[in-house]
């Protein structure tokens, strides 16, 4: 059966349930005339109504205030990502933007319950390279800056109180320095320094202030969560594992009392701290099929939303009742997909050429024997991010159309340590690309994949890594698709977003640096190696981007199209890094989808 793109790839029906502070009002994400808005109604029924009225590219975060009168979001202007922070009335839907500066950035840092008429906001406002906290109040909007940016950091951290109290900061050699003080206006200190092999991250200070829950790999392989005595400088881990980062942290909403720790190499498990919720974990854990998170709770921690992943299926939220442990439905992210059969999402554990296991994700198409299928190898971008278990509309969309998925975390990928992490440095290009080529040999292996009939797909990095497959390795891929990606190293390096550059060593170290590797980068960059690039190929851009710009792209298809090369390209005017309006994603999709049926064949 066929599933319409308009059901894996339209809006959702409802998404990103919220409790108001009080627990009395239900906020979520739905469509309003096509673009997707905030609506809410009374906990325990009454009337569904729109509270905001985008008409653009929809509202796809949200936050209550703690004021519980007020809903926060941001919104840039067709993908620049110079997000502005936006406060809506609830009672009446009036709207006022907190940050009417034109030309910058602003970041939500911290909306706190004991300062509830005013919240933090990062800032790029005196320099367009760094963001400085700034309190505002909600009545008016009236500003301030609370603490200055010396040059170097690049995460502030707040306290209860919404005093500025923790400082992450690049070092000279792309290490980070953790600084905190007492105060809001006392003096900094380091208390947690990391090298450039190892990473850290303030997370949030305990109810009192005395100490910092952070993150860091420092003495250990995967990132833990520990607790800093800051008087001390005493530091004791909570949690971790050798084999897998932090991959999510549960705290009261009150107190600040870290509660459970998430960790996933494959699938998420959580492992519990506090006792007081112990309970309600494993009754969650029984209520419904998938890996759960609570995403929102009350205040007084009475009532909390739920939401359940599944590989296939779409998102289902629920109402949890801690009181009896009892949970009610609240509704699917997508109910329209719950008529079709969807392919279960299998985890793998391939073999590098050079001993690295790379973890993955094999989805299969329904009713057919997985054997010499179509396959499309789909990299995830970042590369510091990953591909996780779970629905993933893209899987479904090619297991559907009768091909085989194949995801794999690349050396680079985040979540399974930093020496698999950092096994990517100065590897794109190389042993980057060595693991996807490897991934496929696995397929073919296994009897999975035609090799004759294998594709590659990605955006952002993965985009940059659909080129430099065609460009380095052309004859494992029958084709590939391109969307946002770099072909050019040198150029992309110098075209990063201005705050960006605060964290321009990073670049430096794991990439490569422009000054000094000027011919390694041209070497591993696909634009220069366009005469080997022989499979057809198709890119899609957003011209707003602004982390890979539209050159990027559109040099590599003149390049391309100047050779004779086969090459489809697709411009969105609206859109940046990605397709938010659906009538653009279903554009896209169309296109690919007729792209890959022509180059690989479909059932």
């Amino acid at each position: 059966m066929k599933i319409p793109l308009e059901v894996l790839f339209g809006n959702p029906t409802r998404v990103r349930p919220a409790l108001s502070p009080d627990g009395r009002t239900l906020a979520w994400i739905a469509p309003l005339d096509g673009v997707l808005n905030v609506y809410t109604r009374a906990l325990d029924g009454g009337e569904e109504r729109a509270v905001t009225r985008d008409t653009g590219r929809g509202i796809c975060a949200y936050a209550w205030a703690h004021d519980g009168e007020h809903l926060l979001y941001i919104q840039d202007r067709d993908g620049d990502e110079n997000w502005h922070v936006y406060a809506v009335r609830v009672a009446d839907g009036e709207t006022r933007d907190l940050t009417p500066h034109p030309g910058i950035q602003a970041q939500i840092l911290a909306i706190e319950k004991d300062v509830p008429d005013r919240i933090l906001v990062g800032l790029n406002l005196r320099n367009a390279t760094l963001h400085e906290p700034y309190e505002i109040r909600l009545a008016d909007g009236e500003s301030r800056i609370v603490a200055e940016n010396p040059g170097d950091v690049a995460e502030w951290g707040a306290d209860a109180k919404l005093a500025v109290r923790a400082a992450l900061a690049q070092t000279e050699d792309a290490g980070w320095d953790l600084r905190a003080r007492d105060s809001a206006d006392g003096p900094w200190r380091s208390v947690h320094r990391v090298g450039p092999e190892d990473e850290a991250s303030p997370v949030t200070f305990t109810e009192d202030g005395s100490g910092l829950y952070l993150l860091t790999t420092k003495g250990s392989n995967a990132k833990r969560v520990a607790l800093l005595d800051l008087a001390s400088g005493d530091e004791r881990a909570l949690a971790q594992r050798e084999d897998a980062d932090v991959a999510g942290l549960a705290f009261h909403p009150v107190t600040r009392t870290l509660q459970a720790v998430a960790f996933a190499r494959h699938r998420q498990e959580w492992v519990v701290l506090d006792e007081d919720i112990r309970a309600d974990f494993e009754a969650l854990k029984a209520a419904a099929d998938g890996d759960f998170d609570v995403v929102s709770r009350s205040d007084d921690d009475s009532l909390w939303i739920v939401a359940f992943t599944r590989d296939i299926g779409p998102a289902h939220y629920y109402l949890y009742r801690r009181a009896g442990r009892a949970t009610e439905f609240l509704f699917s992210a997508r109910p329209a997909l719950e008529e079709y059969p969807l392919s279960p999402m299998g985890t793998v554990d391939i073999p590098a050429r050079d001993g690295l296991v790379l973890p993955g994700y094999l989805t299969l198409p329904l009713g057919v024997e997985p054997v010499a299928l179509p396959l499309v190898l789909n990299v995830h971008g970042g590369p510091w991010a990953r591909d996780s278990w779970g629905y993933d509309a893209e899987a479904q969309w090619f297991a559907n159309r009768g091909y085989a998925c194949l995801q794999v975390n690349f050396r680079a990928s985040q979540g399974f340590g930093k020496a698999f992490e950092r096994a990517g440095d100065r590897e794109w290009g190389g042993k980057m690309l060595d693991d996807l080529i490897d991934a496929v040999q696995w397929a073919i292996n296994q009897g999975v994949a035609d090799p004759k009939r294998v594709a590659i797909y990605g955006g952002s990095y993965g985009g940059y890594a659909v080129l430099s497959a065609l460009a380095f390795r052309p004859e494992v891929f029958a084709c590939g698709v391109d969307i946002v990606g770099p072909s050019n190293l040198i150029t992309f390096l110098n075209s990063i977003p201005p705050y960006w550059e605060v964290v321009r060593r990073m670049f430096d170290d794991r990439v490569g640096n422009v000054d000094r590797d000027e011919q390694f980068l041209k070497d591993r960059s696909p634009l220069f190696s366009v005469a080997r690039i022989v499979r057809p190929l198709f890119i899609a851009q957003g011209a707003h981007d602004p982390r890979v710009v539209q050159a990027e792209s559109e040099q590599i298809v003149a390049a391309l199209r100047d050779a004779g090369k086969p090459v489809e390209y697709m411009l969105f005017p609206d859109e940046g890094h990605g397709f938010a309006r659906p009538e653009n994603r279903l554009k896209f999709y169309a296109a690919a989808e007729g792209f890959l049926e022509k180059w690989l064949g479909a059932r």
